[in-house]
């Protein structure tokens, strides 16, 4: 996230960050762990409320009083030169804290003096978790509310506690682990050694649904019905009766949902920009004219700039240039038609645009920032930190703390159609990140038309709504072939699907080989300049969802 545009867009994201006093809501410290954002997403479930913060978020500078704090793992040990704290005031909060795995220790780092002893006895996989009962301590069994007294449970840690503060007794041990969950005599305070996150714990769910609702007494109404009127009361605040905003479109789920949702609250006011920058999915352009226009009666235009993209992208192959390159053109052809509308606005009568809506979604937030700063970069969120630094609009992101099927949830009962609603991702860069290499008419063309052929026959086979992304990409070989008596020396179109529920962990989709067999026979028949389909079977991690 791009510092500067934080402190230039102070009047909005401090509006974007009162949703949290909306709702009850469950503050999540994360130390780096690649489960903090399961963490987010179980809690979410309950119907509660929550947000990821690095761990060295300062409780001063929060906006918003939590309910409960939850500590995350983290791959550091305690016991680290250079491993990681929370701010101590979060002790003196006085409302219930849980520490998972990392969190167990740092509960026990501060509790005991800073004198946490740990034992190097790994433990890896599953357990089973035996629970005590300790009727003398009100709160000592709320944690375990409802759970069986010996149930399965993940772990993952490479050393464990030696001791534990004392004021702290035992609720739950495993074969491996002598405090696999520890409670304070006196306080809500709670620390487990599992990760119940995580679905191969059995009844990790129960566990934070019990600290959220049971512990913290939060109401479980975060639905988005509930979203759906606060956001639009909270829109209508922001810009006010007078103001406009301004907002690129692009037909996908995102956009599509944030655009809809800011017509619900400000009707045409809202000016919508759809620019074509050359490297859309084919018919893209008039798809989105007939479906946020004509059907959801958006007030769009249509900025055809595939010319300039194109020539700019002429002789490019590295892709975080090409990435850079859309991006910044983009910003410029979406500034000079955002000052023709502003120009329009004011010669109406109308009021004049002073915000930008984005489609920015929370996965995109959680991977761009790291609670030691900005981690390397795998690639360039489109939507976070890639704005002008001077940019004169200030930001409404109102999709900004929905995870995917959160926006689609709300797409559905904004009642946009299910096709859009289920329509796959798109990067915001195009077809010329599936594109590797040199980005060329010709090029687009072939990327194109697989594409199209690829998503068709997915959807024949009735496998669209099972897949979560899928999408044809170029690769810069050419391999032989021979068609008809003919040899050929031609391109080769690598075919990506992956199931995932949040984007952020991802496994290749295992198709009936039928339907690869007919997807490649279409692709090469019909798709001039292609000989050779190829299947990625590759995880993420470690490969990314997109190829560049």
């Amino acid at each position: 996230m791009a510092e500067p545009q934080q402190k230039k867009n102070k009047l909005t994201l401090d509006a974007q960050v009162k949703i949290s006093t909306l709702y009850d809501t469950i503050l999540i410290l994360d130390f780096g762990s690649q489960y903090s954002h399961l963490i987010t997403r179980r809690i979410r479930e309950a119907g509660v409320y929550c947000e990821l913060l690095p761990c060295t978020q300062k409780i001063k500078d929060l906006d918003f009083v939590p309910k409960g704090i939850i500590l995350s793992g983290s791959p550091y040990s305690i016991t680290d030169q250079d491993a990681p704290h929370v701010d101590p005031a979060i002790f003196e909060l006085n409302i219930p804290i849980l520490g998972i795995c990392y969190g167990l220790q740092e509960i026990c780092y501060v509790f005991g003096n800073n004198s946490t002893e740990l034992a190097r006895k790994s433990e890896y996989g599953f357990a089973k978790l035996e629970i005590n009962d300790l009727a003398e301590i009100p709160h000592a069994n709320a944690l375990f509310e409802s759970v069986e007294k010996s149930t399965q449970v993940w772990m993952s840690h490479g050393d464990h506690l030696d001791t534990i503060p004392e004021g702290f007794r035992v609720i739950a041990t495993t074969e491996s682990s002598a405090y696999a969950a520890i409670v304070s005599e006196t306080r809500p305070v709670y620390a487990i050694q599992f990760h119940p996150e995580v679905t191969h714990s059995i009844e990790g769910k129960t566990v934070l649904r019990n600290f959220a609702i049971n512990i913290c007494a939060c109401s479980a109404n975060w639905t988005m019905d509930s979203f759906i009127d606060k956001e639009i009361e909270r829109i209508r605040a922001i810009v006010g009766e007078t103001g406009s905003v301004v907002g690129a479109v692009s037909g996908g789920v995102d956009s599509t949902v944030a655009a809809v949702l800011m017509k619900r609250a400000i009707g045409d006011r809202f000016h919508a920009v759809l620019v074509d920058n050359g490297v859309m999915r084919l018919n893209e352009c008039e798809q989105v004219k007939e479906t946020l226009g004509s059907q959801l009666g958006i007030n769009l235009r249509v900025v055809d700039a595939s010319d300039i993209f194109l020539g700019k992208l002429k002789g490019v192959t590295d892709p975080e240039k090409k990435r850079k390159i859309i991006g910044n053109t983009f910003i410029e052809v979406f500034e000079t038609e955002s000052h023709k509308i502003d120009e329009e606005c004011k010669n109406s009568g109308a009021g004049k645009i002073e915000f930008l809506l984005q489609g920015t979604l929370y996965p995109d937030v959680i991977e761009s920032i790291s609670f030691k700063g900005p981690s390397a970069t795998i690639k360039s969120h489109h939507n976070v930190g890639g704005l002008l630094e001077d940019m004169r609009l200030n930001l409404i992101e109102p999709l900004r703390e929905l995870f995917k099927d959160e926006v689609r949830a709300l797409g559905t009962l904004l009642g946009i159609s299910d096709e859009l609603v289920w329509r796959h991702p798109f990067p915001g860069p195009g077809i010329a990140i599936r594109i590797l290499g040199e980005v060329t008419p010709d090029q687009v063309r072939i990327a194109r038309h697989a594409d199209y052929i690829y998503i068709e026959e997915i959807k024949k086979a009735g496998l669209y709504r099972k897949i979560s992304q899928a999408f044809a990409a170029l690769l810069p070989v050419r391999s032989v072939g021979v068609m008809g008596d003919m040899r050929t020396y031609e391109q080769v179109i690598a075919l990506r699907a992956v199931e995932t529920t949040d984007f952020m962990t991802a496994d290749w989709f295992e198709f009936p080989a039928s339907v690869l067999k007919r997807i490649s026979s279409r692709i090469i028949n019909e798709v001039e300049g292609v000989n050779r389909i190829v299947y990625d079977v590759s995880s993420k991690p470690p490969s990314t969802i997109e190829w560049e």
